[in-house]
């Protein structure tokens, strides 16, 4: 038991962290977009411990209300859950008590963080969007290249995380896979989605692949 709780400690954390940093860096890039001229003022090395104190605290308390709701749950059966590590809501399968008025608080505590971030990214770079109508064609496409990684990410992270944790305690059969992918899966991509946009890879990786076209064709 101690160890699953250190797993859901864990787990909440890091993954609340990495939605904190999603929104923080949706603000750096509405700042480097919008505001230009003054990104080196607004985004100074203080302002950035500001915003990331904050969400670390915030990650701890996330992390931590799970863990109060995980000690209240009353277990009398079956000690295996169905699952590839240890969450709320296979935990919640396996207590023994009506689970409603719990899984309303995890739907709260996880759900609407999910889904407030991703409503107020989405607003991020709809503002965004709009501001580039008054950018030259060269800029809108510098812009639009610095903000299509990021996009990226916050789909393939925010889509898995509100289906888990925005709806009624029910499990379907992709239920794990999901969970695979948004902690496993997101966070293995990420290095590849983000060095993508960096000239310096881009040019490599057509010279490997210009090196490799040619090698098969001499053979």
């Amino acid at each position: 038991m101690n160890e699953c709780l250190t797993q859901v400690f864990a787990l909440h954390l890091f993954g609340c962290m990495e939605i904190f940093v999603l929104v923080l860096m949706a603000m750096d890039r509405y700042v480097a977009i919008c505001k230009p001229l003054h990104y080196a003022t607004i985004m100074s090395r203080q302002a950035c411990v500001i915003l990331i104190v904050p969400a670390w605290i915030g990650s701890f308390l996330h992390s931590m209300a799970q863990i109060i709701l995980a000690l209240r749950l009353p277990f009398c059966g079956s000690n295996l859950i169905n699952h590839y590590c240890c969450d709320m809501q296979p935990l919640l399968k396996l207590a023994c008590m009506n689970i409603y008025v719990m899984n309303l608080l995890v739907v709260f505590n996880s759900g609407v963080i999910c889904t407030i971030s991703f409503t107020i990214l989405m607003i991020s770079y709809i503002a965004i969007l709009h501001s580039l109508r008054n950018h030259s064609a060269e800029g809108r496409k510098k812009a639009l290249s610095t903000c299509t990684s990021h996009i990226i990410v916050v789909v393939l992270f925010f889509g898995p995380c509100i289906f888990m944790y925005t709806r009624p305690p029910t499990t379907f059969p992709m239920d794990k896979m999901v969970a695979v992918f948004y902690t496993i899966g997101t966070p293995f991509l990420n290095p590849l989605i983000y060095t993508l946009r960096n000239a310096e890879v881009k040019n490599a990786m057509r010279k490997l692949w210009c090196v490799r076209i040619t090698s098969e064709n001499r053979r």
